[in-house]
């Protein structure tokens, strides 16, 4: 159900008093007046700056203190809906919310208190009374409509636009999640930046939405820029993720395909997990959105719940986007009540969106230990596929070895490449361009060019992880030969 539609029937239900949480002002009084408007109710509205009045009426004198116009409110007997706009601060004041209380409990008949606040938790003393109602994001249909409005308005300033129906669609997806007036503003910027509004600024629009909706704690927009050609290897998952990413095409849900939901990456450290996440999102040409558990938690009861919903919240309005939450086991796992259980909370509130999350929002999770996680987090559903990334055979390492050597701006053909590939037996990604970086250190301080000679002995002078942790290693790939596909 849609927002008006949400409200109307709450309205209509008689609900004596609703917490709602909106951070699109404008647009929630729009939607409230319409769906009050469809049930014939009068709606009021109050601010500090104006008091309490009456739609299209003066204020009512001396009403702007809460208290005075709660006051009011309390000695009405006509129906009515009752917006106040700026009421969290007077919410910790225990007489506001007594009152509040002894308006609710004793409303009449059609009468319906909106408290508009930041947080749909409110009080305590009001639990159980105030039912929490949350302004969803624009639909696309309202959001059709801010981009035919604002095209219009370009054509009318002489900008010129070139979109066709799929451009179109494109603009909407770019700025679902923001809130009208913000999504409007932003093709305005995209279109004056060069004077044309075209399917170039999809990209500009998708960027910048991330930064304005990013909550500045537990999430980080992380630029992007390379895809799966530049990662060794790993053929099977990078054909998966070709077929994955078609289904993004606004064709592919009346075709009947959903939208792909994530992958968890494990395997062996340095072998190129973390750098996929990140090459997912530039292949597929979405935003890339780090959630670092780590930032999550804090001292203060409740705040940890708090900054983990607002990260998710924040996620699933910038889709279609990539999300990556590295070594996720260090975040989620099972742990004991050290922290006061707030890590259980956290991981029961995670698998729950993981569970529950909007098509668009594509996770790309990693793990290096993942015996840690507990087994819930691993059923089918969480993520579409389990994938192991093991150390590179032969031909992968031979790959691996011809991009880092053209990446330092080098010519592969003038290397032996079979001859590294089989000299790094046992290295991982990582452990392979370690080897060039410090060839091309000797090369340097010798005054020479680098040369096949210098790479090998490198791998010579390296003690690979395989040969450190062999045991570790060994019993990793036992546990994955069962529950994961190898890439």
């Amino acid at each position: 159900m849609d927002n008006s539609g949400d409200l109307k029937l709450l309205l209509e239900s008689r609900y004596p008093l609703l917490m709602a949480e909106e951070r699109d002002e404008q647009r929630f009084l729009s939607l409230v007046r319409e769906a009050a408007s469809a049930l014939d109710l009068p709606v009021w509205t109050w601010s500090l700056i104006r008091g309490l009045a009456h739609d299209g009426e003066d204020p009512q004198y001396q009403t702007r203190e809460p208290l005075k116009a709660l006051a009011f409110v309390a000695h009405l007997d006509v129906p009515g809906v009752f917006v106040f706009l700026d009421v969290e601060p007077a919410l910790s004041d225990p007489t506001v919310v007594r009152q509040i209380k002894e308006i609710a409990e004793r409303a009449r008949p059609g009468q319906t208190l909106v408290l508009a606040t930041t947080n749909s938790d409110g009080p305590a003393e009001l639990s159980g009374l105030a039912l929490p109602w949350r302004l969803q994001p624009p639909s696309s249909k309202e959001l059709e409509e801010v981009v035919r409005r604002t095209i219009d308005e370009l054509g009318a300033r002489n900008l010129a636009v070139r979109l066709d129906t799929a451009g179109r669609r494109a603009l909407v997806d770019a700025v679902r999640g923001l809130p009208v007036s913000q999504a409007g503003r932003l093709i305005q910027q995209a279109a004056l930046k060069d004077g044309t509004l075209d399917g170039s600024d999809v990209a500009f629009l998708r960027a910048a939405k991330a930064d304005l909706l990013d909550s500045g704690h537990a999430l980080e927009v992380v630029p992007t820029g390379a895809t799966l050609d530049s990662v060794g290897g790993m053929d099977r998952l990078k054909e998966w993720l070709r077929l994955r990413g078609k289904a993004l095409d606004p064709a592919a849900a009346g075709f009947g395909l959903e939208a792909p939901r994530g992958i968890l990456l494990t395997g062996v450290p340095g072998c190129g997990k973390s750098l996929v996440a990140k090459t997912v999102a530039g292949t597929w040409g979405l935003p890339l959105v780090l959630l670092d558990p780590a930032r999550l938690y804090s001292k203060y009861l409740g705040q940890s719940e708090h900054r983990l919903a607002e990260a998710l919240r924040a996620a699933e309005a910038m889709a279609p986007a990539v999300v990556w939450i590295d070594e996720i086991e260090k975040g989620f796992s099972s742990g004991g009540e050290g922290d006061g259980g707030a890590s259980q909370r956290l991981f029961g509130t995670f698998l729950r969106w993981m569970q529950d999350r909007p098509p668009g929002v594509f996770v790309v999770a990693t793990a290096n230990d993942v015996a840690a996680l507990p087994p819930e987090f691993l059923r089918k559903g969480r993520f579409d596929e389990i994938f192991f990334v093991d150390l590179p055979r032969l031909e992968q390492r031979r790959e691996i070895f011809r991009l880092h050597l053209a990446k330092r701006h080098r010519n592969p053909a003038t290397f032996d490449l079979q001859s590294l590939a089989a000299a790094s037996e046992g290295f991982s990604g990582a452990e392979i361009e370690a080897a060039v970086v410090g060839a091309l250190y000797r090369a340097y301080g010798a005054g020479c060019e680098l040369t096949t000679q210098e790479i090998l002995a490198e791998i010579r002078s390296t003690l690979p992880l395989s040969r450190t942790r062999t045991e570790e290693i060994s019993h990793l790939r036992a546990w994955a030969a069962q529950r994961t596909i190898p890439v």
